[in-house]
């Protein structure tokens, strides 16, 4: 089986390059998707649908828009990674799991010691929860191996 992993959060670290690359270096099947990790382009995925516009209507227009690929590839995916980082509140990491958790799309959550209470309720649904990317390579493997 090929299996399709999706990788959602936090876009300021290298910890995607870190999982991708741990998979290749153990030859696994897996496939990996994501949001749009670009800040700008991601902001600016609904400017095509009308004059340029700032605060609220471009982030709504703009978010639609996003969820378009979101929402499919979680919905297409085997498992889901959701990465919360240390410098920015990531909103729609905790979106994603509580979509992953509505589909029964197992995930693993992503973060640091120091943010366990505010996330309890996100790992409370999560199959597991990593402290790094290299624990989430051994659940990746773990789980596609046995």
């Amino acid at each position: 089986m090929h299996w399709n992993i999706y990788l959602s959060g936090e876009i300021h670290t290298d910890w995607r390059e870190q999982i991708i690359k741990g998979c290749e270096a153990l030859e696994l099947p897996v496939s990996f998707s994501s949001a749009n990790t670009d800040h700008d382009s991601s902001d600016a995925a609904g400017d095509v649908l009308g004059p340029q516009c700032e605060g609220f209507w471009r982030d709504h227009k703009s978010a639609k828009i996003n969820a378009i690929r979101i929402k499919t590839l979680i919905e297409n995916c085997d498992m889901a990674v959701i990465r919360f980082g240390d410098k920015y509140k990531q909103w729609n990491a905790a979106f994603d799991a509580g979509f992953c958790a509505a589909l029964g799309k197992p995930y693993v959550t992503l973060h640091s010691e120091d943010i366990i209470h505010p996330l309890k309720e996100v790992d409370g649904s999560a199959m597991g929860w990593a402290t790094t990317p290299e624990q989430v390579v051994e659940v990746i493997r773990y789980t596609i191996q046995g």
